[in-house]
């Protein structure tokens, strides 16, 4: 039994329907699964955030009274759940912890000087704080530092629970930062401030001297996160600032989507670290080999004195000695020449003007010839050119000269007396030293946040300074968890995600066109009801290719039967000779 072709169709269009629905089903499951993994609750933290209404109704009042005393909870409007937030504890080996809940900036400082080498007037720490909660996704009782100003300097600060020594732990700093409105131009990044004896915050300016300075920067389309140690140079004291390689990863999105993002950089007593966002790893390196520039100076450098000696040759190449030019080349020869077959058109007007004076034209009133000169009337096109192949004295064109040559040179051979490139002679360098301990930097004991930014309202919020990576994930839990828990509940449909992702790339249009129209194509070419035809068989028509088959049979019996007829022939003269 044969299927038609257009049912064949429709079938393989409903089932690659029906993978896509299943597909689209299984991504939601993990989607889900993954914000689990990634904000890393664990199975009593997630006990907290309550879904639904039916575990509050199950709730004695006691209790709820008891979770609005001890705790600050609030529902969240926008989302389907309710959260429960508590002021994140650290727990572990933390010499700073700052959450903002509280509503005040506490220990924070603001700077009362101006930037060094600068004007007073133009140069002020007057750009302004607060503490304040998010502007989208909300958590009630979840409050941050706000950079309110821009075009504006900022310099804020806060001292340590206890300084870090850098001995043999690690070192980790984690903090949050959300661009609420975007960034054109400015940092987010922080400064651990050196323990060089009594710190006066209020003088805190861009000289103060740090140990590390960690964070996102963006100005124009370059997106980086800075990790920026200053090491001391053993032999004669100064200190020098070590750029870590660049991330390889795009950044963009951290600095536009307007979400709360979570920067951490650890650093191990082995000079490795690691930069991570959003708890995922975006840099790696160690302190040795991937800063610039580098920790230690070469053991080697070039010699200063030395200079390259007058016969020596460097060039690879020189030309035949041996080498003449032949007689018969013309160095005087042009490049162009008249075309010897061009003719003159005919109509061509010799005696004509290609411009011709406008006689119409009229002398202004303010001109003056004393100051002007003498007025002429301004050209025109010569009317009569117009209908003329040209005017003027005719030139044949210019050609290519057949003959032209050039200037001669001798051809190039290996120049037998080539030394290759000179370079400097090595010497030991007088300023080499080798530190392997890159990681025992100068002690900090504050941190600080010195800004300049052309974008205001950048939130920053829940700092932390330990030395356990566990712990640093702990903290994020509790906080930032649960921020990207609620703005993913947040997101907007399918519909406006689509749009928002072919505004930022706009080759996307052609995938969703492609997308709806293939399909709808497919259903109209083959599911639309087939027009009826404008003629009807007659009952006396045979379809042509039955017609043929059925020839086809008739001759193959024909056939068959000439052949047995002649085979009963043979055997009929067989027996008449056998009888006689």
């Amino acid at each position: 039994m044969k299927l038609d072709r257009r049912w064949m169709w429709r079938i393989l269009f409903l089932f690659a329907l029906t993978v896509a629905v299943v597909l689209t089903q299984k991504h939601s499951e993990l989607d889900q699964s993954e914000v689990d993994e990634e904000i890393g609750l664990e199975e009593e933290e997630t006990d907290q955030l309550v879904f639904g209404e039916e575990e509050e109704e199950e709730e004695d009042e006691e209790d709820e009274e008891a979770k609005q005393t001890d705790h600050k909870t609030k529902a969240i409007d926008e989302v389907s759940f309710q959260v429960t937030y508590e002021t994140p504890v650290p727990i572990g080996d933390v010499h700073f912890a700052e959450t903002f809940d509280d509503g005040s900036f506490g220990r924070w400082q603001l700077s009362k000087t101006v930037k060094e080498d600068a004007d007073d007037d133009l140069t002020k720490y007057d750009g302004k704080w607060s503490v304040e909660q998010l502007k989208e996704n909300k958590i009630p009782g979840d409050k941050g530092l706000v950079l309110k100003s821009r075009a504006k300097h900022h310099a804020i600060a806060a001292m340590l629970d206890k300084p870090f020594i850098f001995k043999d732990e690690p070192l980790v700093v984690q903090y949050e930062v959300n661009f609420q409105d975007g960034i054109d131009c400015g940092g987010a990044y922080i400064k651990l401030l050196s323990d060089t004896g009594d710190i006066n915050l209020e003088q805190f300016h861009d000289r103060t001297p740090y140990s590390i300075m960690f964070g996102p920067d963006k100005c124009g389309e370059d997106y980086k996160v800075h990790f920026i140690f200053r090491h001391q140079n053993p032999l004669n004291k100064d200190i020098e600032e070590k750029h870590a390689k660049r991330a390889a990863v795009d950044l963009k999105k951290f600095y536009t989507d307007k979400k709360t993002h979570l920067y951490t950089l650890v650093l191990n007593p082995d000079n490795s670290y690691e930069i991570f966002i959003d708890q995922s790893s975006v840099s790696r390196g160690n302190l040795l080999n991937d800063v610039v520039p580098p920790v230690n100076p070469p053991k080697e450098i070039d010699d200063p004195n030395d200079s390259k000696p007058e016969e020596w040759d460097e060039r690879p190449k020189i030309p035949d000695p041996d080498a003449s030019k032949p007689d018969d080349w013309d160095e005087d020869a042009p490049a162009k020449i008249e075309d010897p077959n061009a003719v003159k058109p005919e109509g061509w007007l010799d005696d004509e003007a290609e411009y011709i004076s406008d006689m119409n034209a009229e002398k202004p009133e303010d001109w003056d010839n004393k100051m002007d000169g003498e007025w002429e009337p301004p050209k025109i096109p010569n009317p009569k050119c117009q209908s003329a192949p040209g005017c003027g004295l005719w030139n044949p064109p210019m050609i290519n000269n057949p003959l032209y040559k050039g200037k001669w040179k001798a051809a190039l051979i290996d120049n037998p007396n080539f030394q290759g490139a000179w370079k400097p002679r090595k010497i030991i360098n007088p300023e080499y030293f080798e530190d392997l301990h890159p990681f025992k930097m100068a002690p900090f004991k504050a941190v600080g946040l010195e800004l300049w930014s052309m974008t205001s309202d950048i939130y920053f919020d829940n700092f932390i300074v330990t030395t356990r990576k566990e712990v640093a994930d702990r903290w994020a839990s509790d906080s930032w968890g649960l921020k990207k828990l609620v703005a993913s509940a947040n997101e907007p449909g399918i519909f406006a995600q689509l749009m928002i992702a072919a505004e930022e790339r706009p080759w996307l249009w052609v995938v969703y066109i492609l997308t709806v129209g293939l399909p709808v194509g497919l259903v109209v070419l083959f599911c639309w009801p087939k027009k009826p035809n404008d003629y009807v068989y007659k009952k006396v028509d045979v379809p042509q290719a039955d017609i043929e088959e059925e020839e086809e049979e008739e001759e193959e019996e024909a056939a068959c039967k000439d052949d047995k007829d002649a085979k009963a022939g043979d055997v009929e003269e067989a027996a008449t000779g056998m009888s006689q």
